[in-house]
């Protein structure tokens, strides 16, 4: 933390630098579309900064410099989270882009009150639970289905911006994308990730040739330290900006996007599944402003993403597992040691996705209230042992508010696919706004179709459907259907303290996203760390299936040899999730964080930094 006399003269320092701009430039939209004269100076990608003015943190030095720059013009959070996630596409673009989907969730200072915007993805209207199963009723084969125009889903993204700033937002669209159409047709330098996710994807991009025009330049990943230009998608952001989120709906944009959906070009000698996505499914598409996942923790308010993802309701579980661990041993978590600790969360967080894969889907009736109430909690903590792990899967519970006993069910299921390509950026802003935005096109690299002359890939989101139920005879809330929204994990978080912000956070990660933000929650309130370490701390998922994934520094170490001696099964993962998170302090102060290491480092920015 800052020293406070050091805040004291940062404070006035931080208001005299910021009077003038800040005098001239009204949070407004047309201010807004004049544009700058010129861009500040970039700040040095840092994975934690602290100061005023608003915060912006994300996986990429561009990307939050962009949303930095909207702040610092007058721009809010809303306004900053939408350009930030546009500039994404431009330096993410097998993460996140114009032709995926995603959640946001939103405090807004003025209502003082937490929504959400539910921009995911839609199964075509033909489509049903046996869409992803062979004729004799097997699953059909996920790699084929991934890379096809079948995976494709109505991308959600663009009406989410459209939605979030003509609801929370004081820029136009217009104004909001132009950073990343410039961004686009400048180009940005080539990092190791970029460089690395490419030649991974290679094979799976030379299957189809728009992609591979676009993406490997003269037949190869582009080098780390070269310039990569994307005129294309420049041109993409362009139209939208000219013409709205319309030209994808109902439009030209959209036209070209069910074209190579329905009969994707591949290379001579490349078959693919075709897609059955029509003009209509884009017509229909809305992004859903919905009410969020409320629960408490430590005296916290907790909001989460609500159903189609799992991500809010499975985050307030662990949470309140955790909290019913403490009161039926008698051991704070602050208490125990890392051993202790990472068993603890092991156990509610394998019990969680036992419920959250029994129960929750885009259906109606899913059991909300219940799954996300401390009695349910308390009932399926009775079993836990604090010197033994649970045998794996651990059966689904009884959501049905009859708490009054222990049981424990017979039937366990595991979980499904879930890409792990997402990106996450957190923004707040001088006013109190915060934004917490995980976006998404699925796979790394989505469904590798790209669409032809905009540069931007597809996702393959409808491959987080189940292709077949997971139990047979036992309801599976998360199989295809028409226009239904697959199931997601992502799990942007905002926690407020006696009704303020006080904490935003959120990852990418597929199934992982739900163990990284609740990790980074518990590592900061509960473990004594900051938020940086909090957020660079080693992880274990543990999401109910025969193995937990855990990183090297678990698995190799006393640590890993402690949760095996408890009956824990590990798997090394090298890396799990890319947290971002920001913390607001007081006197208008901000608290910027990002990953150290993991995805080559994030980049945490303030306006006006005072260290």
């Amino acid at each position: 933390m800052v020293h406070p006399r050091s805040l004291r003269v940062s404070v006035l320092a931080a208001v005299a630098a910021a009077a003038l701009p800040l005098g001239l430039l009204a949070p407004g939209a047309a201010a807004a579309d004049r544009g700058p004269a010129r861009l500040p100076v970039a700040l040095p990608k840092t994975p934690v900064m602290v100061g005023f003015g608003g915060a912006v943190s994300s996986v990429d030095r561009d990307a939050s410099q962009v949303g930095i720059d909207v702040l610092r013009r007058g721009g809010n959070a809303a306004d900053a989270a939408v350009a930030t996630a546009a500039a994404l596409g431009v330096t993410e673009p097998y993460s996140a882009g114009i032709g995926g989907g995603g959640f946001l969730v939103y405090y807004d200072a003025r209502a003082k009150r937490v929504t959400t915007v539910d921009g995911r993805e839609t199964a075509p209207a033909t489509f049903t639970p046996e869409t992803f199963r062979n004729p004799d009723g097997t699953a059909m084969s996920f790699p084929t289905v991934v890379s096809s125009g079948l995976s494709v889903g109505v991308p959600g993204t663009p009406a989410l911006w459209d939605r979030t700033l003509r609801r929370f937002g004081t820029w136009s669209l217009n104004a909001a994308l132009r950073p990343a159409e410039n961004l686009a047709r400048r180009g940005f330098v080539v990092d190791q990730t970029f460089h690395d996710q490419t030649a991974e994807n290679a094979k799976r991009f030379a299957m189809f040739p728009e992609t591979a025009r676009v993406f490997l330049p003269n037949g190869a990943a582009p080098a780390v330290g070269s310039k990569f230009v994307n005129r294309d998608l420049a041109g993409a952001y362009r139209l939208l900006r000219s013409q709205g989120v319309g030209v994808l709906y109902r439009g030209s944009l959209g036209e070209a996007i069910v074209d190579e959906a329905r009969d994707p070009h591949t290379a001579p000698g490349v078959s693919v599944l075709h897609g059955e996505l029509t003009t209509g499914d884009l017509r229909s598409y809305e992004a859903l402003v919905k009410a969020p996942i409320h629960s408490q923790y430590k005296g916290l308010d907790v909001y989460g993403m609500p159903v189609p993802s799992s991500g809010g309701i499975a985050v307030a579980q662990i949470l309140n597992l955790m909290t019913a661990y403490e009161k039926r041993t008698g051991v704070s978590t602050s208490s125990l040691d890392q051993v202790g600790y990472l068993h603890r969360f092991s156990e509610a967080s394998a019990t969680a996705f036992a419920d959250r894969n029994r129960y929750v889907g885009d259906v109606p009736g899913v059991p909300v209230q219940q799954l996300v109430s401390p009695a349910f909690a308390r009932e399926r903590a009775c079993l836990f042992d604090p010197a033994q792990a649970q045998p794996r899967p651990i059966p689904f519970g009884e959501p049905d508010g009859d708490y009054a006993a222990c049981g424990q069910q017979s039937l366990a299921q595991t979980g499904g696919h879930e890409g792990m390509s997402t990106t996450h950026l957190t923004v707040a802003d001088r006013w109190g706004n915060v934004a917490a935005y995980t976006l998404t096109i699925e796979q790394t690299g989505g469904s590798g179709i790209t669409v032809p002359g905009y540069g931007f890939l597809l996702n393959n989101e409808l491959t987080d459907f189940n292709f077949v139920p997971l139990t047979p005879g036992v309801p599976d809330p998360n199989l295809p259907g028409p226009g239904k929204r697959p199931r997601s994990s992502m799990s942007p978080t905002i926690l407020l303290r006696d009704g303020r912000p006080y904490l935003a956070v959120g990852s990418p990660g597929g199934a992982t996203i739900i163990t990284t933000v609740s990790q980074t929650i518990l590592g900061y309130l509960d473990r004594g760390l900051s938020l940086k370490d909090a957020i660079a701390a080693a992880r274990l998922s543990s999401r109910n299936g025969s193995t937990e994934g855990a990183e090297p520094a678990i698995v190799d170490g006393p640590v890993g040899a402690g949760l095996t001696a408890l009956g824990h099964r590990l798997s090394e993962s090298s890396e799990i999730g890319a947290a971002t998170a920001i913390r607001s302090l007081r006197f208008g102060l901000f608290e910027a964080a990002a990953e150290t290491s993991r995805r080559g480092g994030g980049s945490a920015m303030v306006v006006w930094p005072v260290r």
